[in-house]
């Protein structure tokens, strides 16, 4: 490096020259890794080589594009924002010029074009169908793992279109989409406002067309996403082009789901009506278009709520054929009436026993697999119940037996008679139950129903409440321990009292507690009295326990709160009305040492072969294990005083009646099992009042709930 310097004081021609030695740089500091480190391309460098790299190929495109890129520069130059725009004033100064947004506009629209054409490009339409379209049976299965039964539930029939009548395809595309012959396969309005709803308000909205729908049913799930909306419309789109309409048409009637198990119009036809869709008129049509906008909300026979809404949307859908001129005026007055459809599915009833088995059992499942209707009727399931196939038929045959003797004793009084029975052990498993003579006349499940009173069958209930929680003489007073041998005064017509003095109804009367036949037994302990059905001891027990006690014991045993009577003394003479299911129940809580599991019929699930998770039940306390074995002890005497002969360890029970002879039960266990049977007549056309027994349920102690009881016990 020369440094030039010129001095005026020397000649003018003249210059010095200093030279001045270059800079040395520092050597690097450090070892030798942290050398070889200062001598590495930085990130930045790497990543400006990587880019060229991969930019590398289309250099020869980029130099084919630069004459056409000068040329449009001028152009995009004006389209460049100047702010503050020059010529301007004021807030005008800041606003873009015309064409700035008409660029802006066509850039926006034509980005939003090629990312459509590039999707519609990219989307295929699936080759498999999903199992929304490939229903399945349901099939149920003994505790021994053999099967029981397979159900049919999920039912579709595909119809071809011509055999599917006009005004039910218009009936359907009145209340569905209309515009299904014109419309390009999508609805834009429908999905922006689906969109809408489901990004800006947290929610979704309909607005799908047929096709739409047909695509969702068949290739994708019921997800309610933006990328799944996106994806249908796609599909749609293609599928609109690839098929005929009367084709999208048909798949769409014959896959959607119109509730009751039935997928397809054929099988809605029938399960609503009872006829094939061909004899369907449009009336019926209409009904059933409406349930597609959901069956769970739009099928009549599921609640008023459900019919007005039904009723709603039939006479909207009539009225909406009218207005796209597929139906007549004079045509739709012809339709005032609401076609109502039949209360249940006739395709599902079989008229089996084991009909009744798979109806609580599937209530079971979908309650503990948290299964909705809809997830249940897709099928695939196997159901592994806790049913006993010998006990299921040992009592199927008893009670069959003993309803064709009544019909040959007193044909008047047996046919509105009623046998309801169940077997539970003591860990919940329902192992049977006798529902009714046969499922396709009478779905009412006898085993399962709560409309007769417990009676004396009750005072076992009574009896743990005062051992567990004593009894109170005074209001307020500490409570006084109760044992089996606490003596009661078992006179008939013995007022009941309180703290207070006699227990007065709102009548004016003193309550008396009465026993059967106006029989007085004088003193008598508790347990006695249970073992002998003497009821005045039980009723003044119930006022002094306190009778909130007594209801407490009994829902803690596993009867239900909704069958347990009025809070009055009557209560403890049994004016609940129990299943026959919860009395077993109940009873087999006192043989297992006082701890309660709620009844159960299904103990495992699977869905082509995975597991299905289920909230088994788990036990509880309700009486202490001392009261357990007092109250199966008081049992056990009953059961040997009546039946000395079929008396053995473990077997434990007794009858229950009431005064107005409308039930006859027979409660009781054999070591791990409990068994309740319940004999009652009602006229169920009329009402759901219960009718004298009129000799029905025999005499004690050999009545007709005990031979049943007896049978299904293995002891007779």
């Amino acid at each position: 490096m020369t440094l030039h310097l010129r001095v005026d004081a020397l000649r003018a021609d003249e210059t010095m020259q200093l030279r001045v030695p270059p800079a040395i740089e520092p050597a690097p500091t450090g070892g030798r890794a942290e050398r070889r480190r200062s001598t590495r391309p930085s990130a930045r460098e790497r990543a400006v080589t990587a880019a060229s790299r991969a930019l590398a190929p289309l250099a020869p495109y980029a130099r084919r594009l630069e004459p056409y890129a000068r040329r449009l520069a001028p152009y995009a130059r004006r389209l460049k924002p100047v702010y503050p725009r020059p010529g301007r004033v004021g807030w005008r100064r800041w606003i873009p010029s015309w064409r700035q947004w008409l660029g802006a506009t066509l850039a926006s629209f034509g980005l939003l074009g090629a990312f459509l054409v590039t999707a519609y490009a990219l989307t295929d339409i699936p080759s498999n169908l999903n199992s929304y379209a490939t229903q399945q049976d349901n099939v149920y299965f003994w505790s021994d793992g053999t099967p029981m039964a397979r159900t049919g539930w999920v039912q579709r029939q595909a119809m071809p279109l011509k055999d599917i009548p006009t005004d039910v395809r218009w009936a359907v595309l009145a209340a569905e989409n209309e515009t299904f012959y014109t419309d390009p396969g999508i609805s834009a309005k429908g999905i922006t406002r689906a969109l809408w709803r489901t990004v800006g308000q947290g929610d979704t909205e309909g607005g799908s067309t047929i096709t739409q729908q047909y695509v969702k049913n068949v290739y994708l799930n019921q997800n309610q996403t933006v990328s799944r909306k996106f994806t249908e419309a796609m599909i749609a789109l293609k599928l609109d082009n690839k098929m005929t309409k009367d084709q999208i048409l048909e798949g769409y009637l014959n896959t959607s789901w119109f509730g009751r198990g039935s997928y397809g119009i054929q099988r809605a036809a029938q399960a609503y009506y009872g006829k094939d869709v061909s004899k369907l008129n449009v009336s019926e049509a209409a009904m059933l278009a409406g349930l597609l906008k959901g069956a769970g909300l739009y099928d009549p026979t599921l609640g008023k709520a459900n019919h007005q809404r039904a009723v709603e949307r039939w006479s909207w859908i009539l009225d909406r054929m009218v207005k796209i001129h597929k139906l007549s005026p004079q045509e739709r007055a012809k339709y005032t009436t609401f076609p109502e459809p039949l209360k249940s599915n006739p395709l599902y009833n079989t008229g089996e026993q084991s009909d009744y088995l798979v109806e609580l059992a599937s209530q079971y499942a979908k309650k503990a697999g948290h299964l909705t209707d809809k997830q249940f009727d897709l099928g695939g399931y196997q159901i592994y119940t806790t049913f006993d196939r010998k006990r299921e038929k040992a009592l199927t045959a008893a009670v069959t037996k003993a309803r064709k003797q009544a019909r040959q004793d007193d044909p008047d009084t047996a046919k509105n008679g009623h046998y309801g029975a169940a077997s539970v052990a003591t860990d919940g498993r329902i192992l049977a139950v006798y529902g009714g003579p046969d499922h396709r006349t009478q779905g009412y499940n006898e085993s399962n129903a709560t409309t007769v009173p417990a009676g004396s069958a009750f005072l076992p209930f009574v009896y743990a409440a005062g051992l567990e929680h004593g009894v109170h003489k005074t209001r307020g007073g500490p409570a006084t321990p109760v044992t089996p041998d606490s003596v009661y005064n078992g006179d008939d017509g013995v007022p009941v009292t309180t703290p207070e003095g006699p227990y007065w109804d709102r009548s004016g009367r003193k309550v008396a507690a009465h026993n059967d036949g106006d029989k007085s037994y004088g003193q008598i302990t508790l347990r006695k009295a249970l073992a002998q059905s003497v009821n005045t001891p039980f009723m003044q027990l119930g006022m002094d326990t306190g009778l909130d006690q007594v209801r407490r014991t009994a829902q803690a045993a596993g009867l239900l709160p909704s069958s347990i009577g009025p809070q009055v003394p009557a209560l403890s003479l049994g004016t609940s009305t129990p299943s026959a299911i919860r009395m077993a129940s109940g009873y087999a809580t006192f043989a297992a040492g006082g701890t309660h599991t709620e009844p159960y019929s299904v103990r495992r699930i699977t869905r082509n072969g995975a597991p299905v998770h289920l909230a088994a039940p788990q036990p509880t306390r309700a009486v202490s294990v001392q009261v357990a074995q007092e109250v199966e002890d008081a049992l056990t005497d009953s059961f040997r005083a009546a039946h000395p002969a079929q008396a053995g360890p473990g077997v434990a029970g007794k009858a229950g009646t009431n005064g107005q002879d409308t039930a006859a039960w027979y409660a009781g266990t054999d070591d791990s099992v409990s068994t309740a049977v319940v004999v009652y007549r009602m006229d169920l056309a009329k009402s759901l009042e219960p009718l004298p027994l009129k000799g029905l349920a025999g005499t004690s102690p050999d009545s007709v709930p005990y031979a049943l009881w007896s049978a299904a016990m293995g002891l007779d």
